[in-house]
């Protein structure tokens, strides 16, 4: 009882203290991401506690104001009571058809809206020492709303869901800052992706990947939903997709390096989402204003729909799902569209899909579709023939065009990777630009509809940090890189660029901690790419406000990277044919101390001062560790020269 009481003071005594500094005008109190239009600091406080109401207009839907509430109780121990009594309330408004926003260019409605307006997305967010006001358009804003008041809540120990467990919820007292904040989103396509079939993640870790999605206001949900690894949704008409498809054999390691299913070895290894078990999906999505955006990969890309069902590629030779293994010759994963019986069972596929999934879009993949078995095919051969095709290239574009039709006579439009471009476009399609922005920027210039996810910005599946501290994969995109690229390239008219999205593929993402780890912190930068303004974006800035992000995933158990906190090492060919090496770091202000005799440095160590540093005779490996403010902050990472050398010869390194 006297530890309890103890902390319940110390807590009382912190909460006074942090409105003290508060009326003092203390600039560092808002810290939010993605970074709103327009924030407007007060002096005082809005004192959260149990006598604080909730009133909400009757066009909010019930959902979303019992998530609140829910939320609110979790993060504070506060359950808020509806009710028009009361001194301090919450209120959640919709705006009338004549406060919307809707202005003359270069002027303002009545509640300052501003000239452009808020949109379906955007809000207005007052909180004052009586009052919290979120007022919206639409529904979806006054969401988005809510997200940034729990964002002004305090991140420290004590005021999250511990202070519930307590039971201590009657007497709990939290303060948000004074503030009036204007806020829409620059795109409304502001996505992940998440490769569910190279590894199966549950309908309840999807589900928590869309509550952690929601909070920085993401409004898709891209599921890679087949490839060559699994097949993992539930098509009634084709039960043999997820009997076979949906199911390979065991294996733990190195991705690619995995030996093939031996003889009759039992496929036990997988999974998938029973149509039911998508609605709930769908269903807990919406709630959250996040739209699911399925995906079947066609024409590539296909083994384990081939190994499901025999003679669908042009060998038509038998296969087993493709545990995670790189083969000596060309993957025969490729459907063969000479044969007419793919489009059949195509057409089962997406219309179950169409009837199943909400979302206007389906997308079908379309990308490194190797050409060489449509040239050595007959019914390839015949079908370019009767077709007047010139080329295996138009061949693919015959393909998507014909699932372009099927996909509009079930209400779909269809998007697809930007491998689609070639051969010709399709009609009404749209673009998802992955090899870079080229593929988005043509399609764009074609007046087609472009989501931008470039891998070397957008991949999450790839480097963030010196590779010699992190789990294997390839490539590199790290923090920075993810944060300062823009969705929009040069002379193309914005208006075309839907937005993007970060992709998270899975062959080596092996289970879901990983998964966060990969997500985030690059998932903050890329919402704040896709939500925030342009002209907002602040590195220096924004790397402040991710660790009042990264107190609350420790709060509640999300895993991130700390990689930005990580030496990088740049090595750097010199005269005499030897190299030197250049240490620097992504967050500023971080001091560098490092070793080249294999023990372990700290600050009492060298301090990197910018210049080179070269290897001595006879030293094998340099070791270094970042601090800042006399502690450390970055992991000890030590790099062995033959490694550094072996950059230093690369053209273009991924380091």
């Amino acid at each position: 009882m006297q530890k309890a009481a103890f902390r319940f003071s110390a807590i009382i005594f912190l909460l006074f203290f942090m409105e003290g500094r508060t009326q003092a005008g203390d600039s560092t109190r808002i810290r939010l991401i993605p970074q709103p239009v327009s924030v407007i600091e007060k002096a005082g406080s809005f004192v959260l506690d149990a006598g604080v109401v909730i009133v909400a207009g009757k066009e909010i839907p019930t959902a979303t104001v019992n998530w609140f509430i829910l939320r609110m109780a979790s993060e504070t121990g506060i359950t808020l009571r509806g009710g028009n009594g009361g001194k301090k309330r919450i209120s959640l408004q919709l705006l009338s058809s004549t406060d919307k926003g809707g202005a003359a260019k270069g002027g303002t409605d009545k509640d300052g809206l501003g000239k452009d307006g808020l949109g379906k997305e955007g809000y207005v967010l007052s909180v004052k020492s009586s009052e919290i006001r979120i007022s919206a358009a639409d529904p979806a804003g006054i969401f988005y709303g809510m997200q940034t008041v729990l964002q002004l809540l305090p991140t420290g120990t004590g005021m999250g869901q511990g202070m519930a467990a307590e039971g201590s919820s009657k007497k709990s007292r939290v303060a948000l800052p004074c503030a009036e904040i204007r806020d829409y989103p620059r795109f409304g396509w502001r996505g992940l992706m998440l490769d569910v079939s190279r590894h199966f993640f549950t309908k309840v870790e999807v589900e928590k990947y869309i509550d952690e999605m929601a909070r920085y206001k993401y409004n898709t949900l891209h599921l890679h939903l087949s490839d060559d690894q699994g097949w993992r949704i539930e098509i009634k008409s084709l039960p043999e997709l997820t009997g076979v498809g949906a199911w390979r054999v065991p294996r733990t390691g190195r991705w690619a390096e995995f030996m093939p299913a031996l003889a009759n070895e039992p496929a036990t290894d997988g999974g998938f989402y029973t149509q039911d078990d998508m609605r709930e999906i769908i269903r807990y999505a919406q709630d959250r204003y996040i739209t699911i955006l399925p995906e079947i990969d066609v024409p590539a890309h296909s083994l384990a729909l081939i190994a499901s069902y025999r003679g669908l590629s042009c060998t038509q030779l038998p296969y087993s799902v493709n545990a995670g293994y790189r083969s000596p010759v060309r993957d025969d994963n490729v459907l063969c569209i000479g044969n007419d019986s793919i489009y059949g069972i195509l057409d089962k596929v997406f219309t179950e899909l169409a009837a199943l999934f909400p979302c206007e879009y389906i997308h079908i993949g379309g990308d490194e579709a190797y050409k060489g078995f449509w040239t050595d095919c007959p019914k390839c051969q015949r079908r370019m023939a009767e077709e007047h095709l010139s080329n295996v290239e138009e061949l693919q574009s015959y393909f998507i065009k014909r699932i372009e039709k099927m996909l509009k006579t079930k209400g779909k439009k269809l998007i697809g990777w930007d491998e689609i471009l070639e051969g010709g476009l399709a009609p009404e399609a749209t673009v998802m630009s992955w090899r870079g922005m080229k593929g988005g920027a043509t399609a764009a210039r074609q007046g087609h509809s472009v989501v931008m996810s470039p891998w070397d910005y957008c991949y999450l599946d790839l480097y963030q940090g010196e590779p010699a501290a992190e789990p294997p994969t390839y490539g590199m995109c790290r923090l920075k890189d993810s944060y300062t690229y823009d969705p929009v390239p040069d002379s193309v008219d914005e208006k075309y660029i839907l937005g993007g999205q970060g992709n998270l593929w899975s062959e080596r993402v092996p289970n879901f901690r990983h998964a966060e780890y990969m997500t985030w912190p690059r998932g903050l930068a890329l919402a704040e790419v896709y939500w925030s303004q342009k002209s907002a974006r602040n590195w220096n800035d924004f790397t402040n406000r991710m660790e009042s992000e990264f107190a609350r995933m420790d709060r509640d158990g999300i895993k991130y990277a700390r990689s930005v906190y990580n030496a990088i090492f740049t090595p750097k060919r010199e005269a005499d044919r030897n190299f030197s090496v250049i240490l620097s770091t992504e967050v500023k202000g971080l001091e560098i101390y490092y070793t080249f005799d294999n023990t372990n440095p700290d600050a009492c160590y060298p301090k990197y001062t910018g210049q080179p540093i070269k290897f001595p005779i006879g030293a094998t490996d340099l070791t270094v560790i970042t601090y800042r403010d006399g502690h450390p902050i970055g992991q000890q990472v030590s790099v062995k020269k033959e490694d550094l050398a072996k950059r230093v010869n690369e053209v273009h390194h991924v380091y």
